[in-house]
This record gives structure tokens, sequence and C-alpha cells, in this order.
């Protein structure tokens, strides 16, 4: 296992260019992609989503088509290196392959906006985490949001990580969540099918009012009432942005602790009560099925007693 070290590069390059005659009425990301200081369609959407590209001095969505003339900005970061840093998450499954990770909320995933260090990427990185074209992502195949908690696969190597990916889009890989919501289901199982997309007017959130829609689907069962909320297994058909939080909170199921899009506060909770507790997936390499499970964290399990006493 080889450690990679070095240090986060905290350069940011700005690119400035006007649009020419020739990319009139092109998606903007595709206008972005084609300069060589962006290069890849990921990249281009990345920065978009973070806010890092402006057209003639207005945040732009991704689909956007431009106009010549249009004066384009965009804030380039350069490639972080990660240093890399001990593990201290749990590590429920290792093998020579691929790494299935137990992570804690709190934990950003990757760097990005204020967070260029104590990530999880960066405990990746001493793991031999490999795969994929961003170096600040190794492996990383799906994520979980800074505040959700639970368990995610890592590759580590190339073959692994496309592999894994292939899974993923082929919806082949079970990922289960268990989320407490405020409300009363229409039915003690359901099926969740709209597309989601960045918010018209809040381009930090996701929602189903947008003018990208994703296609996105999303079942749930119900395991426990209490009263006036239920506790959810949660099961994503697809992976998109906050998926599961939108997606819940458009059937009036908003997820409890949520200060996005649920109720914030609720149970005394600092985060949304939000679990990965199941990953199931056949291994790209052995072909062996691994089934896997996480407890709730302390937090949720005190909120979750906390609901059956209320």
């Amino acid at each position: 296992m080889t450690a990679h070290t070095g240090c986060m590069a905290l350069a940011v390059a700005t690119l400035r260019f006007v649009v020419a005659d020739a990319d009139t009425g092109s998606r903007l990301d595709r206008v972005l992609a084609s300069r060589p200081e962006i290069g890849t369609r990921s990249l281009a959407e990345r920065l978009v989503e973070e806010g890092a590209v402006s057209v003639d001095g207005e945040a732009r969505s991704k689909s956007h088509r431009v106009d010549a003339g249009a004066v384009i900005v965009v804030e380039v970061p350069a490639p972080a290196i990660l240093d890399a840093e001990p593990v201290t998450v749990p590590l429920p499954y290792v093998d020579d392959h691929l790494v299935v990770v137990d992570k804690p909320a709190g934990l950003t995933m990757h760097p990005g906006a204020g967070a260029l260090a104590g990530t999880l990427a960066s405990q990746l990185i001493t793991l031999g985490a490999a795969g994929g074209d961003n170096p600040e992502r190794p492996g990383i195949v799906h994520r979980l949001d800074r505040e959700t908690s639970g368990l995610l696969v890592v590759a580590r190597s190339e073959t692994v990580f496309a592999e894994l990916q292939r899974a993923i889009r082929a919806r082949e890989v079970e990922r289960r969540y268990l989320a407490l919501v405020r409300g009363t289901p229409r039915s003690r199982t359901g099926r969740i099918d709209a597309p989601i997309g960045r918010d018209r007017r809040d381009p930090t959130k996701r929602s189903l009012d947008t003018e990208e829609p994703r296609d996105a689907v999303t079942w749930f069962e119900v395991v426990e009432h209490l009263g006036e909320r239920v506790l959810l297994d949660v099961r994503l058909e697809t992976g998109r942005t906050h998926q599961i939080r939108v997606h819940l909170a458009a059937i009036d199921l908003p997820v409890c602790g949520d200060s996005t899009y649920g109720v914030k506060g609720d149970l005394e909770l600092v985060r949304q009560f939000l679990h990965a507790h199941r990953l199931r997936f056949t291994h790209p390499v052995t072909g062996d099925v691994l089934d896997l499970e996480s407890s709730l964290p302390p937090d949720l399990a005190a909120a979750l007693e906390h609901a059956r006493a209320a």
C-alpha cells in the first residue's frame, strides 16, 4: 500500500474569454469543456455547480445556451495534491481491490469550498484508493452528503473503479438508507419517480422545479410509525445530489433535522436523520456478493428513542 503525499494546492487562476460566433447557442458546459484550461465535461459541470462560472456577470446553469459576445469568467482551481492523512473512519470491508467505508456525519467527501483538508479523500489516499480522472476524488464512485452518515464503496484500481461505476449505472448496487421523517405516508411502500436538478431560484439547492431535470427514482418502505413521525427504509434507484431529501420533502415527508429541505432542529438534531445503513453489490473481481450493514450512530439512535418516547 503506497501513500501519496504532497501539499494541498490553493492557487486559483481566473479565466476570462468572449464567446465566439461559432459557439452561439451552445451549452455552457460544452463551451467550457472545449477550453484547454478545463478540458473535460465533468470538470466544466463541477465548476458551474460550485458557482465558479459567470456569464456576463451572472451565474447560469450548465445547460444555459450562450450568445456570441458574452463574457465568461471562470475561477479555475489548480489541481489539488492531497496530503495522505491517518485513517480514522471505520472500514467494514477491505481487500486488495476495494474498500467499504462507514463515513461519520460531518466528514466532507473531498476538497471543495471551505474544505481543503481533513476530508475523506485524504484518508482514502492512505488506503491506496485509485480510479477516475479527478485526483481530488480518488476511487470515489458514489458519495454521501457531509451530514449523512453510513456506507460507501471505494475502488483501489482503475479497473475496479470502472466496473463499480458500470454497476451503479446499471442499478446493480443496492443502497439503502434509514430516514426519520415528519408526516404519514399514504401507503406502507412507495416509489417516487420525479426528475430533479438545480433549483431555478436557489442554485445551492436541488428541486423538482428546475431547468436541468435528471431522472431520479427513490423507493421507500415504512419501518415504524412513531406518532407524527415515521421511520423509513429508503432505497436509491438513481443517485442524484440530495435526492432522498428532495424527494421525501416533495411528498410531504420532510426529513427530521434537515435544515435545507426538512424540519430543522427537530428532536434536537443538528443534522438530517439520514443514514446509509446497507450496501449490497457483487464484487467486481471475485464475483462474491457483499452485503454489509451499519448500525445507527449514537446521535441518530438517541433521536429515534426520543421520537419513540414522544
